[in-house]
């Protein structure tokens, strides 16, 4: 998976230029999709056969204020020029790309924050969009994404044979690697994520995240580490890593992999990809400390 961030090397320096940037927002999802291809590239090289890619990775975290511009970027989630690129990407690459966008419905014109995954041959088996959209200020800056994007809604995908579980809010898909679910940022703060996507099969959850703050960052170590270990899965999380212009706001990246019996080492030399061998043949396993949550969960007595 990816920890980067904004590759457009032609961003104001304050936050007044932001507004002359409309007619450039094109050169600016070019230079990251172009970014991320190589990285792909990359990872391809290294043997990856599956790769998440950052929240929003086609641009700049823009939800840090107010900023009608941004609207400019979201694209449709199966013909827009950021999906295209990745279908090409998978086809060239025989890899899984979790490819998370700005999306814009055509169908409603309602804008989400979606992850779309494509096989390794480049079919598009559906999509997810983020569920819970924080809107909120910590002692580092400020988030508002609720002005550019709406919460996912049920249903979001046609049925389909390779999106499984019976909750469509939190899809599953059925990959060349494996049975893969996306949790976006926030939503991995909410218990019933992962509990959920769990339900439905799922082997690896990739959480693309944007994230920055002192509590952000110390439960960033913990919330992967207790699902994984509660649900039996490999989750990825990818968080942005550096400072973007004109905000001025770092992220801290420390992106990594986990599963039920703690990180597997990252086989990368490159700051900017996390690469893992995860063996999903443990997931089955047993739990090495004798735990069996599944089989001991009293879904009769929580409220």
């Amino acid at each position: 998976m990816t920890q980067t961030c904004n590759a457009h090397e032609s961003m104001p320096d304050s936050v007044g230029g932001i507004a002359g940037l409309a007619d450039r927002l094109g050169d600016i999802r070019q230079a990251n999709v172009d970014h991320h291809l190589v990285l792909i590239e990359k990872a391809a090289r290294m043997g990856a056969k599956v790769i998440g890619l950052g929240e929003l990775f086609a641009g700049p975290y823009f939800a840090l204020r107010r900023d009608p511009v941004w609207i400019g970027l979201a694209e449709d989630a199966r013909t827009g020029p950021t999906v295209t690129a990745m279908v090409r990407a998978a086809q060239a690459n025989r890899m899984v790309i979790v490819a998370p966008i700005y999306e814009l419905d055509g169908g409603t014109g309602e804008r989400y924050n979606t992850a779309v995954v494509i096989d390794a041959g480049g079919e598009i088996l559906g999509k997810y969009r983020k569920a819970h959209i924080p809107v909120g200020s910590n002692e580092q800056g400020c988030f508002d994404e609720g002005f550019y994007y709406g919460p996912g809604q049920a249903p979001q995908n046609e049925p389909s044979p390779k999106i499984l579980g019976d909750n469509p809010s939190f899809p599953v898909f059925q990959t060349a690697v494996g049975r893969i679910g996306v949790a976006i940022c926030y939503d991995r703060h909410f218990e019933d994520v992962a509990h959920s996507l769990s339900l439905a099969g799922a082997q690896i959850i990739f959480s693309p995240a944007v994230t920055f703050g002192e509590k952000s960052e110390r439960m960033w170590e913990i919330e992967f580490e207790v699902d994984a270990s509660r649900h039996s899965v490999f989750i990825g999380g990818s968080n942005r890593r550096g400072t973007e212009l004109p905000w001025g706001q770092p992220f801290f990246g420390r992106s990594y992999f986990v599963g039920p019996s703690g990180r597997p080492e990252n086989l990368s030399a490159e700051p900017e990809l996390i690469i893992a061998d995860l063996d999903l043949d443990v997931l089955t396993e047993g739990d090495s400390s004798g735990w069996d949550l599944a089989r001991d969960r009293r879904p009769d007595i929580y409220s």
